[in-house]
């Protein structure tokens, strides 16, 4: 047998579901006096398996803690089987976690438990985010008074956006908190959540209505300083440049926010 072929059958041996190896794989391999092949080959498939496991409860201890050992263990071992690890890191074999959920599942079942999946992997992608070079202070009092009207900024490489239906943000803290369990239950109305790292410690905030539509059109409406004021004066009036530049002072000291770069054309 060839390395390729040999290195091929090994991958596929690994990523099945069975610990008996095919005839010219095990063919391939010598045993030990203590040690036959097809064992071997079964401790290796099982540790490689368990390793992929433990992973992934470690990305979403939350779920793990909801579903159970057993629950969790088959969700994640037909997880791992359609979405098997394809990056030299497995840090990013979670990543399709969610969306297997809400696929796998009725709905009834998977809204809840993938927008928990969702939150879970937003503080993962916080976490491990480049730093970027978030608006200070000092650099937004620097600014010339003509700057202001057409000031547009992006979120910083940390930020991440969730809006939740779910009380996902009590399942997540009961865990972190070690206090009680919680029902899932639907919230009355939609909440969103901002997920951001200070340093080396993830934080999140709830944000009202108003708030949110602001921030959001900064991010995703490409707005500037002039149509944040603009879109404000329906909801607070003349009070709106006072409350976008309250607002946009305390994006700022949270480090959300960071100058937006324009690309070029050419």
């Amino acid at each position: 047998m060839r390395l390729n072929d040999w290195q091929l059958a090994f991958e596929t041996y690994l990523l099945g579901e069975q610990t008996a190896a095919d005839t010219a794989l095990g063919a391939s391999l010598m045993g030990g006096p203590t040690l036959d092949v097809s064992t071997g080959l079964a401790i290796y498939h099982n540790a490689y398996q368990a390793r992929l496991q433990e992973v992934l409860r470690g990305d979403y201890p939350v779920i793990w803690h909801w579903l159970g050992d057993d629950e969790f263990e088959q969700l994640a071992a037909a997880y791992i089987r359609q979405c098997p690890s394809v990056h030299y890191s497995l840090r990013w074999l979670g990543e399709g976690f969610e969306s297997f959920i809400r696929q796998h599942l009725v709905p009834e079942q998977s809204a809840a438990l993938g927008e928990l999946a969702a939150l879970e992997w937003a503080f993962t992608l916080a976490f491990d985010a480049p730093e970027g070079a978030p608006l200070t202070i000092q650099d937004m009092a620097a600014l010339k008074p003509e700057d202001w009207p057409t000031l547009r900024v992006s979120p910083s490489p940390s930020v991440q956006w969730l809006e939740c239906a779910f009380n996902s943000v009590a399942l997540w803290r009961a865990v972190k908190d070690e206090t009680g369990f919680p029902g899932s239950a639907a919230l009355g109305a939609p909440q969103v959540l901002v997920i951001w790292r200070a340093g080396l410690v993830c934080h999140y905030r709830s944000l009202e209505p108003a708030e949110a539509a602001a921030l959001n059109g900064l991010f995703q409406g490409d707005w500037d300083f002039a149509e944040l004021c603009s879109e404000l004066a329906v909801i607070c009036g003349e009070d709106a440049p006072l409350q976008a530049v309250t607002w946009l002072k305390q994006w700022v000291q949270d480090g959300w926010l960071q100058p937006r770069i324009i690309e070029s054309s050419y």
